[in-house]
């Protein structure tokens, strides 16, 4: 038998073995494995192996609970004026295709008086990540120390930053190689990623946007539930308030997918426009986290008072603010919140080569398939292969035709930015066949949000 390490726990294979063959882990076991993994004695290779072990076998709410605990103290926690502690409220998504929702709803909810200290994560898998497309921005830094977070809310009311050596430290490196061994999937790993990064934010109201369908991490709706299930029963174990909402993520959301275009396209949002399904999912988040924050009446009041925000400048105005204080010029800063779409040509990065692919024949739009669109721009650059792989901000694709809307043979309906001289066969079929057309009569597509799961303490 392995000896013991100076925990009093059995070794990492131990541990492994342990959980790959069915065993609940104790909380020294779990807090074992989550200080090696800080201090850089588990190997990487056993790093790998225990997630697929937990993939598999999975964990119970109170194994998910520890592993939460002991990720949000790898690192330093963070500390609020007492005035603010009842402001301090964040959202986090799941991932999906096209969900640039954090850019605006974070100055967004700065702008009703929240202070919102976002800690993000990079992309996975096909899906992308906030601070990938935020770092399109050219200089736009998301290292930042708990000292300069607590300046970044006192100047702009909200920050997106990552993790660092500081802050959930050991969340960091678990995240990267989740991406890498195809455990990206696993509820209890989702759920102590999620909260883990939550916990040391100190709020007051959280609320998870999960995503379900083909392009989600979970395709059904029932396996969604599940996760927010946990991550709601979890968060009331580390007294968080944690609500959780359902949403829908077979087609984009929004209109366009890529680090560089969506950032356009979320200030196209800030500026009171944007697409309709994303501008309606963002007054549904906001809305709930105003009112279960005790600073709407309502969720329909608190939506309404976040698309005022849009609507009247306030939330682009903390955006500007919050690029300035993260360390964007604030030349370009003021140029990219107040000029129109044609003055910010050239200001954000976007691919040498546009090609537009044209519809097949007549018909309404039923779906456009998110996830073989993602692949295609995983596969031209717009995603990584390995681990810190850089990535090309430029490459990205725009939706010409929305869900429901009739169309005639022969109609552009995608234009694709990306840096070869052409795109090959391959991609082009595989795009084509992502568009779905149907008989029917056009048609007004559905909410993205379906379900809104509430904490313990705003039920019955």
């Amino acid at each position: 038998m392995a000896a013991p390490d100076r925990t009093g726990s059995a070794s990492i294979p131990e541990l492994i073995r342990k959980k790959r063959d069915g065993g609940r882990l104790e909380e020294v076991e779990i807090r074992s494995f989550v200080q090696g993994v800080t201090e850089g004695t588990v190997q990487e290779a056993q790093i790998g192996a225990m997630l697929m072990a937990i993939r598999l076998q999975g964990m119970d709410l109170g194994e998910t609970e520890i592993l939460t605990r002991a990720l949000a103290e790898s690192g330093q926690q963070l500390q609020w004026p007492e005035a603010w502690r009842r402001l301090m409220v964040d959202k986090h998504s799941t991932g999906g295709v096209g969900d640039k929702v954090s850019l605006i709803l974070a100055p967004a909810l700065a702008a009703c008086g929240c202070k919102v200290p976002m800690i993000s994560g990079r992309g996975l898998g096909h899906t992308g990540g906030t601070l990938d497309k935020l770092e399109a921005i050219p200089g736009f830094s998301v290292v930042q120390s708990p000292e300069q977070m607590r300046e970044l809310l006192e100047q702009a009311g909200c920050c997106i930053v990552g993790q660092s050596q500081e802050l959930v430290p050991a969340d960091g490196i678990l995240y990267a190689i989740r991406d890498v061994t195809a455990t990206v999937d696993s509820l209890p790993l989702i759920t102590a990623s999620i909260l883990s990064k939550k916990a040391v934010e100190q709020l007051s109201t959280l609320v998870v946007d999960v995503k379900f369908g083909e392009a989600a991490i979970f395709p059904s709706q029932e396996r969604a539930r599940e996760l927010a299930q946990a991550l709601v029963g979890v968060g009331a174990r580390l007294g968080l308030r944690v609500a959780a909402a359902l949403t829908t993520m077979d087609s984009p959301l929004g209109c366009c997918v890529g680090h560089g275009l969506e950032v356009e396209e979320a200030l196209r949002c800030l500026e009171g426009g944007g697409p309709p399904d994303l501008r309606d999912l963002i007054a549904q988040l906001g809305g709930s986290l105003l009112w279960l924050n005790g600073q709407a009446p309502t969720l329909a009041q608190g939506a309404a008072q976040i698309g005022a925000t849009l609507d009247n400048g306030s939330a682009l105005g903390q955006f500007q603010a919050m690029l300035e204080a993260q360390g964007v010029a604030s030349d370009l800063a003021r140029a990219l919140c107040s000029g129109s779409p044609a003055q910010r040509q050239g200001l954000l990065p976007t691919a040498p080569t546009k090609e537009e692919l044209k519809t097949a024949s007549e018909g309404t739009v039923e779906k456009i398939r998110a996830l073989p669109l993602a692949q295609v721009l995983h596969e031209l650059g717009a995603g990584r292969k390995r681990a810190g792989d850089p990535l090309h901000f430029d490459v990205g694709l725009e939706l010409l035709v929305s869900v429901g809307q009739r169309v005639s043979a022969g109609t552009p309906w995608i234009r694709v930015y990306h840096r070869g001289p052409g795109l090959s066969p391959s991609h082009r079929q595989r795009l084509q066949e992502a568009l779905r057309l149907s008989g029917r009569e056009p048609f007004v597509p559905d909410p993205c949000l379906r379900e809104l799961i509430l904490p313990p303490s705003m039920k019955g």
